[in-house]
């Protein structure tokens, strides 16, 4: 097998067998051709790399001028392609078991608070169909912590008005069931029974543009804008902000973060723990607040 078979086949086994999406699958196509482009100007084998090579290879990137971002995300690459090429018996070893990743940085979400949350979804004005259309999409959007991605892929069929549930395709195609309070089921519900038919669907998704097709990342990143705008926010907004916020304010309401993990969809807790000084802030604040000993009280 020569090296651009090798990668087509391990591309497949990440699209077919470990339901990646397509947007990283096409990520890693490209981190792999990357690193295949350097070893034909360094007239190295794909199949027959060391894991000095590697090593090179990860210093010509940071010599480029790459963020740890952008090389763990290579390194996660040749470490799978390696690690599959092992498993297809095409190598002895995996020379990239060993690679480590970057120190990465600890970045903290940027949530609203509750009252600038309240002002985005007080912006719409649902006296038109796309002004209900947007109420009722941050509505939902802040109830259940969707992803703008899962957000434009619900169907009808995926919300269940008689328990309150929806439905969630999240990465990987991995589904998961996530409840939504009354308010943002009104909403939803008269939605798709009244105003969505006015789009004249011509797809089977829940939010339409004007065309009656699905909306697209950049539809709604643009209609959040929008509506910041009119509701004076000041910083950036984009739709990961109310997913960030969602997040945020059900840890300061007294959430744990393993029911947070399940409803975010996060495979690993790990993903979860960057709120983890949400928790400790009000256990601190929990700590100063009631404990006998603290220094406030002692005369």
């Amino acid at each position: 097998m020569d090296a651009t078979d090798a990668i087509d086949s391990f591309l497949e086994h990440l699209l077919v067998v470990k339901g990646l999406s397509p947007k990283t699958v096409e990520a890693y196509a490209t981190d792999l051709k990357s690193f295949q482009s350097f070893l034909i100007n360094k007239n190295y084998s794909l199949i027959k790399v060391s894991e000095n090579i590697l090593f090179l290879y990860l210093l010509f990137l940071r010599q480029k001028g790459l963020q740890s971002r952008t090389l763990a995300r290579h390194m996660a690459a040749l470490r799978g392609f390696y690690a599959f090429l092992q498993e297809q018996n095409l190598i002895p070893e995996n020379p990239a078991q060993f690679l480590e990743n970057p120190k990465l940085p600890r970045l903290l979400p940027k949530a609203l608070t509750v009252p600038e949350v309240n002002k985005l979804l007080m912006a719409p004005k649902p006296n038109t169909k796309l002004g209900f259309r947007d109420k009722a999409m941050l509505e939902l959007m802040y109830a259940a912590g969707l992803r703008v991605s899962e957000l434009i892929a619900l169907k009808p069929l995926d919300y269940d008005e008689q328990v309150g549930l929806l439905k969630i395709w999240g990465k990987g195609s991995k589904q998961r069931l996530v409840p939504i309070h009354l308010t943002a089921g009104k909403w939803l519900n008269t939605y798709l029974k009244i105003w969505r038919q006015k789009f004249t669907p011509k797809e089977d998704y829940i939010f339409l543009n004007r065309s009656g097709k699905a909306l697209t990342r950049q539809g709604v990143w643009k209609i959040i804008k929008k509506y910041a705008k009119l509701a004076g926010l000041k910083q950036t907004i984009s739709p990961h902000t109310l997913r960030h916020s969602f997040a945020t304010h059900l840890l300061e309401g007294g959430a744990d973060l393993r029911t947070v993990q399940i409803l975010l969809g996060h495979a690993d807790i790990s993903a979860t723990e960057i709120y983890t000084h949400i928790q400790t802030s009000r256990l601190l604040d929990i700590h100063k607040k009631f404990h006998p000993r603290d220094f406030n009280l002692v005369k």
